[in-house]
C-alpha cells in the first residue's frame, strides 16, 4: 500500500468516526515517520497524551450545570476527563494558585475583568490561539474587547456569561413598591436588624456602601462614609453569607429577608417556588465571568474544550441549567425561550445597561481595602 492510499484510508476511518482526532494525528505521525518523512504535527503527535484537564469553579448549581451539560459531553466526545474543583472566593483560588506547580491548575471561572487583570499581571496568563476557538466569532464583541484593555493582542480566556449581584428580598415581608423606594439602603434599616444578610467579599460591601451613601462605586470621593456604612449593615446583619449555596438556604428557611445576591441563584429559588424578589438598584452591581486559562496548560485540550462550551448547545444549555445569561451574542445565535427571562439579560448584546467595575481602579485599592474590611468584618 502506498503512502497516499494509507493516508486516504487513515483520514476516512477519521471521517466516519471510527477513531477519534488524536488518535488519527498519532497514527498518521507514525505512519510519517516509518517512511522517514517529518510531518508537521509529528511533534504533537508522539508528545505526552493528555488524558485530562482541570477546571475550576463556584460549586453548587453553577458546577452542577457545567458538568452535566458540558463536561460530560466534552469527555464523551474526546476521551479527556475534565476534573473539577471548587472554590469559595477568588481570593482563596488565587492563594492556591500562588502556591501551586505551574499547569497544576487549567481552567478557571473567574469573576470580573479585575479577577483576569490580577492573574495577568503575576504572570499566570497564557496566550489562546483564536483560531482554534472559531465559536469566538459568536460571542457578544464587548465581553471579548474589554480583556484587550488589560493584556492586548495576548487572550488567556473566553467570555462565558454575565450577571449582576442585586438585592433578593422575601416578598411576604418586604414588598416590591418598599424595595424600590429603599434601594440598596434597605440594608440599613432597622426595621429588619437581624434579618439582614450579606456577601462576605470586600469588593461587594463596599460597592454597596458607595450605593447607601450615594455615591459612583467606581469613583468613591468618601471612603470613611463607605466603612460607616459598612459598619452598620455589619451590626444589623444576621451573618455574612459565604457561598451560593448558604445564600439561597438563608433565603428559603426564612433565616434572613433581604440580602445582596446573584441574580442566578435567586431566579433557581424562584423556580424552587420560593417568593423571592429580585432588584437592581441605579449602579447595582454587574459582572461577566470568564474560562481564565492558566500558564502551562495543555493548549491544544484547553483551546478544543473552550470551543466546545462556547458552542451554542452546550452554552445555552448550561445557561438555561445555571440561570445566567450567556456569553454568546442574541444578534446571531437564537438563545431560546427560558434566557431572555433571566436577570440581567439584555436582549441588544450591548449590555449598555450594566454598570461593570473597573479594573485598574478596584485592582489598584485591593491591598488598602481588602485589609480594612478585614478588621471591620472583625469588629473594628
Amino acid at each position: 500500500m502506498d503512502d497516499t492510499k494509507r493516508y486516504e484510508r487513515l483520514r476516512e476511518r477519521f471521517g466516519n468516526g471510527d477513531i477519534g482526532r488524536r488518535k488519527f494525528l498519532g497514527l498518521l505521525g507514525a505512519a510519517g515517520a516509518a517512511y522517514g518523512v517529518q510531518m508537521p504535527f509529528s511533534n504533537m503527535a508522539f508528545a505526552q497524551d493528555v488524558s485530562q484537564v482541570r477546571f475550576d469553579g463556584w460549586g453548587g448549581v453553577v458546577s452542577e450545570a457545567f458538568r452535566a451539560k458540558a463536561f460530560d459531553p466534552y469527555t464523551k466526545k474526546t476521551g479527556v476527563e475534565v476534573v473539577d474543583g471548587t472554590f469559595g472566593s477568588g481570593d482563596e483560588y488565587l492563594a492556591r494558585v500562588k502556591t501551586a506547580q505551574e499547569g497544576e491548575y487549567n481552567i478557571a471561572h473567574l469573576s470580573g475583568v479585575f479577577d483576569y487583570a490580577r492573574y495577568h499581571n503575576l504572570g499566570f496568563s497564557s496566550s489562546l490561539n483564536r483560531d482554534n476557538i472559531p465559536n469566538l466569532d459568536i460571542v457578544i464583541p464587548k465581553l471579548v474587547d474589554v480583556y484587550r484593555t488589560v493584556s492586548g493582542d495576548q487572550l488567556s480566556c473566553v467570555p462565558y456569561d454575565y450577571g449582576t449581584t442585586g438585592l433578593a428580598y422575601n416578598r411576604k415581608y418586604i414588598s416590591d413598591e418598599e424595595m424600590k423606594e429603599q434601594g440598596a439602603r434597605i440594608l440599613l434599616n432597622e426595621k429588619y436588624k437581624g434579618k439582614i444578610g450579606g456577601w462576605s467579599d470586600w469588593r461587594t460591601r463596599i460597592w454597596y456602601g458607595a450605593l447607601q451613601t450615594d455615591q459612583d462605586p467606581n469613583n468613591i470621593q468618601d471612603m470613611d462614609a463607605v466603612w460607616d456604612a459598612i459598619r452598620q449593615h455589619r451590626d444589623l446583619a444576621l451573618k455574612y453569607w459565604g457561598s451560593g449555596a448558604e445564600l439561597m438556604s438563608l433565603l428559603a428557611e426564612e433565616e434572613i429577608y433581604v440580602t445582596e445576591g446573584w441574580s442566578g441563584r435567586i431566579y433557581a429559588l424562584q423556580e424552587q417556588g420560593h417568593d423571592i424578589g429580585y432588584y437592581d438598584p441605579p449602579n447595582g452591581f454587574g459582572w461577566q465571568e470568564c474560562l481564565f486559562v492558566m500558564k502551562g496548560s495543555p493548549m491544544a485540550e484547553v483551546e478544543e474544550l473552550l470551543n466546545f462550551m462556547l458552542a451554542p448547545e452546550t452554552s445555552i444549555a448550561v445557561a438555561e441549567a445555571q440561570n445566567y445569561p450567556p456569553a454568546l451574542d442574541p444578534s446571531k445565535v437564537d438563545l431560546g425561550s427560558k434566557i431572555p427571562t433571566l436577570p440581567a439579560f439584555d436582549a441588544t448584546g450591548k449590555l449598555d445597561g450594566l454598570t461593570f467595575a473597573n479594573p485598574d481602579y478596584w485592582n489598584g485599592n485591593e491591598a488598602e481595602w481588602s485589609k480594612t474590611f478585614g478588621r471591620v468584618q472583625k469588629g473594628y
